[in-house]
């Protein structure tokens, strides 16, 4: 097993990569931009050093000073979670060089199916459906594939995910200004700014398959997870089981994943991702040669720490366990925290974290890299949290999720939060009947509604905690509560107010 492990990430994702190699006793490194050296997960490193500035291309993407750091704290392994580096061939290869072990797949894996268009071309000499698409290595390339396919068509990044370099293009007229776009928010996210095309496909879920392979010939799915719940083209929600899929394409998903994954000799964790159809028809759309954001509600249904098994997988080890082993119990769901303004098209939303206070309890997890103080920039990804529940049943779930919902409480800056709320009442997503355009069918209900209550009900409810509250003539008394001028999220005024007042504003 390895001696000292740098995590070559930040936020939420390093703190739980942290927590993982502390539990297995392995001293770790953290590593850190400028605009990061206040945030909650420096400190939960035996070690941190210095990358450089804010901007990712001199920090978190640069191979030459995450390796630099690497050998200077004398690590024998890397962890690079999810973004930045984690899919770069290349930077994998570097790291088996310089005697550093890449806590990911071969290298090899990552390059053929790391790069989108070449995961297409192995799955389809594999038999694997795959969405019709084509190369747009210009923009005349473009132009001509995507009139092969016909519109409306996907343009997409080659060597990312997360939903970055991806847009979408109704007609012929649309196609210069997305293909720059996209081209541009690829290279800055992933150093690549090479695009491809798909044809879009409607009224379709996005259920993802998990995988896990070892280097001794052990290789398991942990089942699927639906992430249809979409902004922007980047998940929101995210759930396992998928609901309502049928028996029948849960087993030729998951065993389209295995084979696929045993076309290129996986090893460690990686995700398939299909679109399944109105009829349960399921299309290939890439794999992620990485952990996965939403990898803890899988955790939550199996029981596997799929951290702990990568890192173990690296240093040599068989996963210990095969097909037989893996049960699903339950159901989990996850949503996304954001800071950002679901008004204004979900744009990003900076500022400072005045006040949090966290959901808990029975089946909650909360995976967040931010707390009380926090400044939130523009210079990477804007998600606070991820807030997980699980529960026997999937109506046990939502309802759990809508009391997390309920406790949550960030203020200082505008985040999704209320949005999250409304989510989880709108009919069709508490039946699970909803597909990638659910956001945009419901828009009416999620981003129209009114942010508070009647002011009057928000006064009366102060005005009765502040009686309440009285003990007698002359003694101080609580402000009454008002609604944060900053936050955007509304909550009960009967909480609000209790809140200010044992808090003493």
């Amino acid at each position: 097993m390895f001696r000292k492990v740098l995590v070559a990430n930040r936020g939420e994702i390093a703190i739980r990569i942290l927590r993982t190699l502390r539990e297995m006793g392995l001293r770790s490194v953290a590593v850190f931009s400028e605009a990061d050296r206040q945030s909650p997960y420096v400190g939960f490193a035996d070690e941190a050093y210095l990358l450089g500035p804010a901007l990712a291309r001199d920090s978190y993407l640069s191979a030459d000073r995450v390796l630099d750091v690497a050998h200077r704290a004398g690590c024998d392994a890397l962890v690079p979670g999810y973004g930045f580096l984690s899919e770069n061939a290349e930077f994998a290869r570097r790291c088996r060089r310089e005697g550093i072990a890449f806590v990911g797949p071969h290298p090899d894996a990552i390059e053929v199916m790391g790069r989108k268009p070449e995961a297409r071309a192995q799955m389809a000499k594999a038999g694997v459906p795959i969405v019709p698409g084509g190369p747009a290595s210009s923009l005349d390339e473009a132009r001509a594939t995507a009139a092969r396919v016909g519109y409306p068509v996907m343009l997409k990044a080659a060597a990312g995910g997360g939903g970055r370099g991806m847009r979408r293009v109704n007609e012929p007229a649309e196609l210069p200004e997305s293909f720059e776009r996209a081209q541009r928010e690829a290279k800055s996210s992933f150093g690549d700014g090479s695009v491809y095309i798909e044809k879009l496909v409607t009224r379709a879920r996005h259920v993802e398959i998990q995988v896990l392979g070892d280097g001794h010939g052990g290789l398991v799915h942990l089942y699927d997870r639906d992430c249809s719940v979409q902004r922007r083209h980047q998940k929101v929600v995210e759930e396992s089981p998928s609901p309502h899929l049928p028996e029948s394409a849960l087993r030729g998903l998951c065993e389209t994943a295995l084979a696929g994954a045993r076309s290129v000799s996986y090893e460690s964790a990686g995700t398939f991702e299909f679109l399944v159809d109105e009829q349960h028809d399921f299309y290939f759309l890439e794999m992620n040669t990485r952990l996965q954001v939403e990898h803890p509600i899988t955790e939550l249904c199996t029981g596997v720490d799929i951290v702990r098994d990568m890192i173990r997988v690296a240093a040599g080890e068989p996963l210990g366990y095969d097909q037989a082993d893996i049960s699903r119990r339950g159901a989990a769901i996850e949503v996304r925290l954001y800071a950002e303004d679901p008004s204004r098209n979900f744009m990003p939303s900076p500022g400072r974290v005045e006040f949090l206070n966290v959901p808990e309890g029975p089946g909650i997890r909360h995976d967040s890299g931010v707390c009380t103080g926090y400044e939130m920039g523009f210079d990477y990804d804007a998600m606070l949290a991820k807030l997980c529940v699980w529960a026997p049943t999937r109506p046990r779930a939502v309802e759990r999720l809508r009391r997390a919902l309920g406790e949550y409480d960030i203020r200082g800056l505008t985040t999704n939060l209320d949005f999250l709320r409304r989510l989880v009442d709108v009919p069709a997503f508490v039946e699970g009947r909803y597909d990638t355009g659910f956001i945009e069918q419901h828009r009416r209900e999620l981003l129209d509604a009114p942010s508070a209550g009647p002011l009057d009900e928000r006064l009366a409810a102060a005005a009765l905690v502040v009686a309440l509250a009285a003990d007698g003539e002359g003694q101080e008394r609580p402000r009454a509560a008002t609604a944060s001028k900053n936050g955007g999220n509304s909550s009960s005024a009967w909480r609000d107010a209790h809140r200010r007042q044992r808090l003493g504003f």
